[in-house]
């Protein structure tokens, strides 16, 4: 798992074997941020779909954007104005692709 800015930078890595779930592992990646401060905002893909991430991460006044899953059964939480953000996930996966290259 990485923390990354809003250009791509890593802040935070977290290396895990592949069994977590993802969402178990965020309270433990944003510990490993070298900022000084929380962010505002995190984006992650459908699999950070989770009510109860949701409010952990709002208390902690941080706002979470995933995409809602295709199967999720329960009222939607956010709205298409949110995830315009989620446009900006390209960067973090161009990080990933260069981590893979090196």
């Amino acid at each position: 798992m990485v923390l990354a800015d809003a250009s791509g930078l890593p802040l935070g890595v977290h290396a895990v074997s592949a069994s977590p779930h993802e969402v178990t592992l965020v309270e433990a990646t944003l510990a490993t941020s070298c900022a000084g401060e929380e962010p505002e905002r995190l984006i992650g893909d459908r699999a950070y779909d989770s009510d109860p991430l949701d409010e952990a991460l709002k208390e902690r006044s941080i706002e979470m954007i995933a995409p809602h899953r295709r199967n999720r059964k329960k009222p939607r939480t956010q709205d298409g104005r949110t995830l315009r953000r989620y446009k900006r996930r390209w960067k973090i996966e161009r990080l990933f692709a260069w981590l893979g290259n090196f």
